[in-house]
């Protein structure tokens, strides 16, 4: 590990940035984007977990199905957190620093049955899109149109994903009930 210490640049700080937003309005944008990063990260380690730990007669859709969610939150991560870089900021990385900022809340380590953990991931899922949204039109009354696009591109996936979780918890199954119990 190197022994230079030499910050280049504050975690909480916003400098100046090439692509011409005013400083007052990227400060503004980039707090915007560290929220919907730490959500990001919030439910992908949701999302990780469920994926370890799912089991039942439906385990194999199911664990590949977590798998692509969290990736599509992962990939969306890293371009919101890049954004940030872009407009001046630093995207918040520290995994405390993360749940401290984020505006969900991570279900536990406990481990539920499957009903009870899409539920949960459904109801974050909610909660991430409106947050979004919000994020959205900021970015457009602030005059910035690429993060508001970025980011509506990465809430497009999202509602996708969370309209999924919905259709999995609909009564509706193939598998015989002898089969859960």
């Amino acid at each position: 590990m190197s022994t230079q210490k030499t910050v280049r640049q504050s975690a909480d700080s916003v400098e100046e940035n090439k692509l011409r937003l005013e400083q007052e309005k990227a400060e503004q944008i980039v707090d915007a984007l560290n929220t919907e990063l730490a959500n990001s990260y919030v439910l992908y380690h949701q999302l990780k977990k469920h994926h370890w730990v799912v089991e039942g007669a439906e385990f194999l859709p199911l664990h590949e199905f977590l798998e692509e969610a969290y990736e599509h939150v992962e990939g969306g991560a890293d371009v919101i957190a890049e954004r940030a870089q872009a407009l001046g900021g630093v995207p918040v990385s520290g995994p405390s620093n993360q749940e401290e900022r984020a505006t969900v809340e991570f279900e536990g380590e406990d481990v539920y049955d499957v009903r009870t953990m899409f539920e949960n991931d459904l109801e974050m899922y909610g909660d991430i899109i409106e947050s979004m949204r919000g994020s959205i039109e900021l970015a457009e009354n602030l005059g910035d149109p690429a993060t508001a696009e970025i980011l509506r591109e990465i809430l497009v996936t999202l509602e996708e994903d969370g309209h999924h979780f919905e259709h999995y918890l609909e009564d509706d199954t193939l598998v015989l009930e002898e089969a859960t119990h």
